[in-house]
Formats: C-alpha cells, structure tokens, sequence
C-alpha cells in the first residue's frame, strides 16, 4: 500500500496572497465543538516543534472520529494511503494569518505573519518558500 505524507523539510509556508487578516489571530469554536483549525492551533501552539504536518492532521482527523488509541495505527495507514491536504491548505495558513515552519525533521510551528519571526523566515535564502492557497479561484 503506498503511503502519502503531507510533511515539509526546511520549508517555510507563508500565508495567503488573498487573506483577510494582517495578524496572526487565535481561532475560536463556534459552539462547543472544536472547530479543524482551533485543533491545529492548539496542538502547534502547546508544542511547537513537537509534531510533523502528518502527526498533526492525523491527531485532528483521530479526535474528530472518536478514535481510540488502539485504532491509531491500522487508523493512521488508512488515513495516509489516500493523499491529504497538506497545511498550504490549512485555515490556519488561508484565514488565521499564520505561517508554517517545517525544521529539518519535518517537525512545525506556527508564527503570526506580524512577527519577527514570520519576517526572519520569509527571507531566509536556506529555506524553501511555498504560499498557502488561495481562499477564492480570482
């Protein structure tokens, strides 16, 4: 069975052309459900450089069906033998206003496009730069 990866080395993704926001902002549930990017966020922001892009959609993906751990792994080979957006289409990249740095273990954090941080990594020579995509097909 092929396996898939969404991870990224020595990569930095940037936000996208079209958001709306010009900080990074903290999303929010809209009722008491967890929304896809609140999960993101509070597993990149808690750890930063803790999980792989991979690491990260699979955890998301294994909350909001309820797995248990002992489903993880047969979980995880299923879930990663089909391809998966990867985090230029995440809501953080598209609509939050936050930027991805992949280290050389693939490992991320995230990083307001406001910051220094956001400007140092958008302009390093040494890493590769991708743009989230776009919202909208304009």
């Amino acid at each position: 069975m092929k396996v898939h990866t969404t991870n990224y080395f020595d990569t930095f993704i940037q936000v996208a052309e079209d958001t709306k926001t010009d900080c990074g902002i903290k999303p929010t549930s809209k009722d008491e459900k967890k929304t896809i990017a609140e999960m993101q966020y509070d597993l990149i922001a808690r750890h930063p450089y803790r999980y792989t892009s991979d690491d990260v959609l699979f955890q998301v993906f294994a909350a909001r069906n309820d797995l248990s751990e002992a489903e993880y792994t047969q979980a995880r080979d299923q879930f990663f033998s089909k391809g998966q957006a990867c985090f230029r289409a995440s809501p953080l990249t598209k609509t939050y206003g936050f930027g991805v740095h992949c280290n050389s273990e693939g490992k991320i954090a995230i990083f307001g496009v406001e910051t220094a941080e956001y400007e140092k990594f958008a302009v390093d020579p040494d890493l590769k730069k991708v743009k989230a995509m776009k919202s909208s097909r304009k």
